[in-house]
């Protein structure tokens, strides 16, 4: 019998090569591909750790975990789709007021888009599998005749958020080898193997540090108003704040403050005490259902507004467009224009889509 050939996403941290290493001892036939998205032109510009800006180690890495797996690793530069695609978008969020969500756009369009077909145009290769080092569960519901994404073993490192955004096709092509295991299990299995990044620290965040650099010469000065429009002061730019954010305003007023809504039109930071930072109603557009269809009336699901938040029972709405109004049982801490709200069935991942306007 053929062996299935499977192309492993490998970034040259420890879940990523361990996927490599529990698919070859399987049986499959693997290869490697790293997406280089590093730019040379962030490395004097961010401070701090961020995946577009060069980082050498992670090549290394990647290399020598390929060597000790035996497999083929190919380098799929992507830097100029990442700038087009992800930093744009990026930018442009921030500029408008909003918190974007980059990981999710990222995952949709480059890693299971892009690095992908490269691949292909490259080696004029094709695979049965693409897999990569999510902790998330993809498998195929042959009533409903569609592929259900769901929530990986480990609560506290799931990734199925990050993931509502593939498609159907996406999804038939792609496995997750790390669903079923925790991240102590795979750093064991790392160290059993002795791969040389059992113990390598976890992936940063998009970016860390500071993000003034990287907006020189974008943002202006405003002020910052409270909920009826008295100026208590001036901020810097709106791209330095976050709906929840606490710190930074430098406003003394005797009571803890926070950014309650960022007024973007008026470029105006607008400031509340704690209890105005819960809500409980928003809207969310361009919507995307993965394990279901589109829904026709009201549903009862749980949402999670943020990665780090805890899923919270409510119902949701369909409207026209792909628009879908969200209500919580309860007031939920920050629900912040930009990010993603997505919906679960328990742990199955219904959808989601970006959140457009908080009631």
């Amino acid at each position: 019998m053929k062996k299935k050939k499977v192309l492993v996403g490998m970034s040259g941290g420890v879940d990523s090569s361990v996927a490599a290493l529990l698919l070859k001892e399987e049986g499959y036939e693997v290869e490697g591909v790293f997406m280089k998205v590093g730019d040379e032109k962030y490395r004097d510009i961010i401070r701090g750790r961020s995946c577009f800006v060069p980082y050498e180690q992670d090549i290394e890495d990647v290399k020598k975990v390929a060597e000790i797996l035996g497999i083929n690793l190919y380098i799929v530069d992507l830097v100029d789709k990442f700038s087009q695609m992800v930093l744009t978008y990026f930018k442009n969020e921030y500029l408008s007021g909003r918190t974007p969500n980059p990981c999710v756009i990222c995952n949709r369009f480059l890693k299971f888009g892009k690095l992908i077909e490269k691949w292909k145009a490259m080696t004029g290769k094709q695979f049965d599998c693409f897999a990569t080092g999510h902790y998330a569960i993809v498998e195929y519901n042959r009533k409903q005749k569609r592929y259900v994404l769901k929530k990986g073993m480990d609560e506290k490192k799931e990734q199925s958020y990050f993931l509502f955004l593939l498609t159907q096709e996406q999804l038939s092509k792609v496995c997750f080898p790390l669903g079923r295991y925790t991240k102590k299990e795979v750093r064991e299995i790392a160290r059993r193997y002795r791969l040389p990044v059992s113990n390598k620290e976890e992936s940063q965040d998009f970016i860390t540090g500071d993000m003034a650099p990287f907006f020189s010469g974008m943002v202006k000065e405003g002020d910052i108003v409270d909920r009826q429009g008295n100026i208590l002061g001036r901020h810097k730019g709106i791209v330095f704040y976050t709906i929840g954010q606490r710190k930074g305003m430098g406003i003394a007023k005797g009571k803890p403050l926070y950014v309650v809504e960022i007024d973007h039109k008026n470029n105006h930071l607008v400031l509340g005490e704690k209890r105005d930072v819960y809500k409980k109603e928003f809207i969310v557009g361009k919507t995307h259902w993965v394990s279901i269809k589109e829904i026709q009336e009201p549903l009862r699901v749980e949402v999670k507004v943020r990665y780090r938040h805890t899923q919270s029972p409510a119902t949701i709405y369909p409207l026209r467009n792909k628009y879908v109004k969200v209500v919580f049982d309860s007031h939920q801490w920050a629900i912040t224009p930009g990010q993603a709200a997505v919906f679960y069935d328990r742990d199955v991942l219904l959808g989601g889509g970006c959140i457009e306007t908080v009631y």
